[in-house]
């Protein structure tokens, strides 16, 4: 399997002056670490207003600066947020294609739509056209990425004229595209549209299994009709992550960081009500645990007997991830920046876990990697045959524009609308 670092950006009430840059300043100090520790992928989320949650809302600059202080890790956006009124899909091409030539082509192309109220009304997106709107911009990014020149589009949700987006992405002819996944009827829209599925869902690894079986069934299938120019067949799964030598000390640097993590997705996406600049989710989450504790005390014999997923000792993350590995699953990313966890806490998982825990899994790869290429090559030649692709413009079928001074001169109005062939 491939291992990955994800970033929302969390932090907890309450905040004092500096904490802000302090958090983005340890982020890339621990990017650049998994970089140098061989980590493959560093996923950056875009959400808007979620505070505590996420202060991750300009994803493209920190990979940007991530880029710079890094060699071989893939730099994903984990995801970009397309609907139009978030970002407009010719920005989020440019984006795109800029931060691949930085990088020298290690961007992924995570897409998403979001399902917090937050950031939905926030940006005057209707919820029961999110999913068209996305599938809609998803497509035309893609075409945006591939085409010289875009030929131009009438849609339902928007619209624009014929132009060359450039720059063009160092990968050919785009990124690998992914879409976040929160639940199977969504991993099941990733393989039909032939892109990853990066699934935000805290799943057990033997539930996994179905996830997995159910995503390269219908990629193998006549279902799968590519959204993009290429086919990304690939899965990736997240877990909780702090590593010791003591599991105790493992469970009490990391568990409280990933149960606010699931808490205030919780709030935010289904039970809670939020007041902007005020409500104070780890407040609430404090008290029910506190509560919570109170009236279940933990027997922490039996505590440290069960199976915390990658929170304890780098034996314990190389049975967890066993049990992925075994079902199918191709990448582990890990939530380790969540709540309070702290910083050097971060980094001393990190090194553990690349001396003593990835270097098993390492030695795999390769077989796997290759053999699983050659069972999908046909399914995906046959996928890719499929695809409706956009009709190219012909030499004499690009318009051309006059420049506004030239349109004022020659009083032909709107230059945009006096394109001639």
């Amino acid at each position: 399997m491939k291992f990955g670092i994800f970033y929302e950006h969390q932090l907890p009430r309450p905040w004092s002056e500096g904490i802000e840059l302090q958090l983005f300043q340890d982020a890339l100090d621990q990017v650049e670490l998994a970089d140098k520790l061989g980590i493959d992928y560093a996923w950056e989320v875009e959400h808007h207003f979620l505070e505590e949650y996420s202060h991750s809302s300009a994803p493209e600059i920190f990979l940007s600066a991530a880029s710079q202080r890094t060699k071989n890790i893939r730099l994903g956006h984990g995801i970009r947020q397309v609907i139009p009124n978030y970002n407009h899909p010719a920005r989020t091409a440019e984006c795109i294609a800029t931060l691949d030539l930085v990088s020298g082509g290690r961007v992924d192309f995570g897409t998403g739509e979001s399902s917090a109220i937050l950031e939905l009304g926030g940006f005057d997106i209707p919820v029961q056209s999110k999913r068209a709107q996305y599938l809609e911009s998803t497509e035309q990014i893609a075409n945006m990425l591939a085409m010289d020149p875009y030929p131009g589009y009438e849609g339902e949700y928007f619209s624009m004229p014929c132009r060359n987006i450039v720059p063009k992405p160092v990968q050919k002819p785009h990124p690998p595209i992914w879409v976040a996944c929160s639940n199977r009827e969504t991993i099941k829209m990733a393989a039909r549209l032939g892109i990853g599925a990066l699934t935000f869902a805290f799943v057990d690894p033997m539930d996994a299994k179905h996830w997995v079986d159910e995503y390269y069934s219908i990629i193998k299938s006549d279902e799968c009709v590519p959204v993009g120019h290429a086919v990304n067949a690939n899965i990736c799964m997240v877990t909780s992550f702090s590593l010791h030598h003591d599991r105790a000390t493992a469970i009490q640097r990391g568990l409280e960081g990933f149960e606010f993590f699931g808490y205030a997705l919780g709030s935010l996406y289904g039970f809670g009500a939020h007041k902007p600049g005020r409500t104070n989710l780890f407040e609430q989450f404090t008290e029910q645990r506190h509560k919570r504790l109170e009236e279940n005390p933990i027997d922490m014999t039996q505590a440290l007997g069960q199976e915390r997923g990658g929170i304890g000792t780098p034996d314990d993350m190389k049975v967890h991830l066993r049990k992925f590995e075994e079902v199918g699953v191709d990448q582990v990313t890990f939530i380790q920046q969540a709540g309070m966890n702290k910083h050097e806490h971060i980094c001393e998982s990190l090194n553990i876990f690349a001396e003593e825990v990835m270097p098993e899994f390492k030695e795999r790869e390769a077989d796997r990697l290759s053999a699983k290429e050659e069972e999908l090559a046909p399914y995906i030649q046959a996928a890719m045959e499929r695809k409706q692709y956009m009709e190219p413009l012909t030499d004499d079928q690009i318009p051309e524009f006059p420049a506004l001074g030239r349109s004022v001169v020659e009083g032909e109005g709107d230059p945009n609308k006096q394109a001639t062939s």
